[in-house]
């Protein structure tokens, strides 16, 4: 007779106990957080897990569902409630969010915030819900670099294919005018239209020479864009100066008044003929294109904000029809003033554009016509060497 085997309630308790402390070594070692939500009470449970997520003590946090909720990034507040609602109200099996929480250290960590209703009234509505807090902080990050990625990458293989055009359509324009006034000197019979059509090839030789010196720039600033040669410490006032300086007799036979407001103190670690060449283009310009109007001044200044250093030059001459032209704006070979001035070749924005990229910057143009025209040249701010 096989005797029956009897536990005592000691013995169950144990295996309670044995299971809860396993139960919470496993949230331990996982770094996830456990919460418990009272439906009818309104109260809820942390762990501490949860809470160290926070960068708070298990005692420093209240559990109380204001707590997590005021600390949520005001932009996922409205997903956050939505998607919570939707699992009480029976329209999702589970509930699962990902969401910005406010951490003791005033800094934004993301959570992914899962649970499920685990017992419910006679009537079938929640009266309790448990779920996890993970902190997947370190994913978004990879995820984030990864949209960068692949929008820097999309975003050059654009301009490589525009490049690509405009190499092939220039080339084939000037190898075309050779061919053309090639075939009329060998039918010409007269030495002046021999001369005249020998000083178009001239003209055109020049232009192709031009075309390939451009082309040739744009590449080099590009092959060196991830060159040691970029690595510079550069005081900005005194490399505007030095611009200034070598602009004085364009300045003085164009009247115009140049003005040098950039602190002093300011310093950025970057190629320093690509910003020379960058601070040339911008400030000739403002001289190019002033306006007889009024007295023309370009003025340079320094902004700083708490992770940026901002650039300005700024004149009052003609200005440009940003609305008209915003998306052509830094293309090569684009013109936008209406001037027809031979020396308007189209070249100088598209460069600068090119060597700001390269220095890991951008920039930005704020013009209205007849009023003037603003360059913004913006830096992340480096750490002092």
């Amino acid at each position: 007779m096989k005797r029956k085997k009897f536990y005592s309630q000691n013995t169950t308790e144990n295996r309670k106990s044995i299971d809860k402390k396993r139960y919470q070594i496993a949230l331990e070692n996982s770094n996830v957080g456990l919460w418990d939500y009272d439906v009818i009470s309104g109260n809820v449970f942390y762990s501490k897990e949860s809470k160290e997520i926070l960068g708070y003590k298990d005692h420093e946090l209240s559990n109380s569902v204001i707590q997590w909720n005021k600390r949520v990034h005001p932009e996922d507040l409205e997903h956050y409630f939505k998607d919570f609602k939707a699992h009480i109200n029976g329209s999702i099996e589970t509930y699962r969010n990902e969401h910005r929480i406010l951490c003791c250290d005033g800094n934004y960590k993301w959570i992914l915030d899962k649970g499920k209703v685990v017992e419910a009234d006679s009537n079938g509505k929640p009266t309790r819900i448990i779920g996890t807090h993970t902190d997947i902080t370190y994913r978004k990050k990879k995820e984030e670099q990864s949209e960068r990625y692949l929008e820097l990458i999309t975003s050059q293989n654009q301009r490589l294919h525009n490049f690509t055009h405009i190499v092939s359509h220039n080339l084939k324009t000037h190898i075309g005018n050779f061919k053309n006034i090639l075939e009329f000197l060998e039918d010409t019979n007269s030495e002046e239209e021999e001369k005249e059509l020998q000083n178009h090839l001239k003209t055109i030789s020049r232009a192709l020479t031009s075309t390939i010196i451009d082309l040739d720039d744009i590449i080099s600033i590009k092959s060196k864009s991830n060159s040691k040669e970029l690595a510079a410490r550069v005081n900005i006032f005194d490399c505007a100066e030095k611009i200034v300086d070598s602009l004085e007799i364009d300045i003085a036979h164009n009247a115009i008044e140049v003005y040098n407001s950039i602190r002093k103190d300011d310093f950025i670690n970057v190629n320093p003929a690509y910003l020379e060449s960058i601070l040339y283009n911008l400030i000739s310009n403002g001289i190019k294109y002033k306006s007889d109007k009024r007295n023309a001044k370009v003025i340079l200044q320094s902004v700083h904000t708490k992770t940026e250093l901002k650039i300005l030059i700024g004149d009052n001459g003609i200005g440009i029809n940003i609305e008209k032209y915003k998306k052509q704006l830094f293309e090569i070979y684009q013109t936008f003033h209406g001037t027809h001035r031979e020396d308007s070749r189209g070249v100088g924005l598209y460069i600068t554009k090119t060597q700001m990229e390269a220095l890991g910057g951008r920039i930005d143009v704020e013009s209205k016509l007849d009023e003037g025209t603003t360059f913004i040249l913006t830096f992340k701010k480096q750490k002092a060497l």
